[in-house]
C-alpha cells in the first residue's frame, strides 16, 4: 500500500501541486482503511477543521482516481472510495446494513485466464462483489 508521504510526490510527479486539502483528503482515506464516502470524508475534514467544500472533496477524489492513487465502487446507493492497493481484492457487501469486507480469491487470478482464453478477451483489472446479507443483519443465524 502507498505510503502517506508518497501522495506529495506522486501529486508533484504528474505536474499537480499538493494542496493541503488534496494532503488530508488521502491521509484520511489511508487513515479509514477505505470503503467510505465523500460525504464523510468531508465531515472527518471539517471535524479536523480543514477548510475545505465538499465539492472540494469530490474534486480531490476525482483526480486521484484519475491518478490511480484510489478505487471507488458502488455499495447499495453510494459511491465508496478506498486508497489503491497493489494486491488485488474483492469484496463481500452486506445488503442489509451496507458492511463492506475485504477478501482475496487465489483462485480468482485462473479463473480469469481461462475466461479471457474462453472468450478471447484480455482482462485489465477486476471488480468482484458478492452481495448478500452479514450473520448480524441475518439475525445471527448459521445457514445463510
Amino acid at each position: 500500500m502507498r505510503a502517506l508521504h508518497d501522495i506529495g510526490s506522486a501529486l508533484r510527479s504528474r505536474g499537480f501541486r499538493v494542496t493541503p486539502q488534496r494532503r488530508v483528503i488521502y491521509e484520511l482515506l489511508e487513515e479509514h482503511g477505505g470503503h467510505i464516502s465523500a460525504d464523510e470524508l468531508y465531515s472527518l475534514a471539517r471535524m479536523r477543521q480543514l477548510r475545505v467544500s465538499l465539492s472540494t472533496v469530490y474534486r480531490a477524489l476525482d483526480l486521484f482516481q484519475k491518478l490511480g492513487l484510489v478505487r471507488a465502487f458502488r455499495v447499495r446507493d453510494q459511491q465508496l472510495y478506498e486508497v489503491t492497493k497493489e494486491e488485488e481484492h474483492h469484496h463481500l457487501v452486506c445488503l442489509g446494513c451496507g458492511k463492506v469486507v475485504e477478501f482475496r480469491c487465489e483462485h480468482c487470478e485462473e479463473l480469469f485466464k481461462v475466461l479471457a482464453k474462453r472468450y478471447d478477451f484480455q482482462v485489465t483489472g477486476s471488480r468482484v462483489q458478492l452481495l448478500g446479507y452479514c450473520a448480524g443483519c441475518r439475525g445471527g443465524d448459521e445457514e445463510g
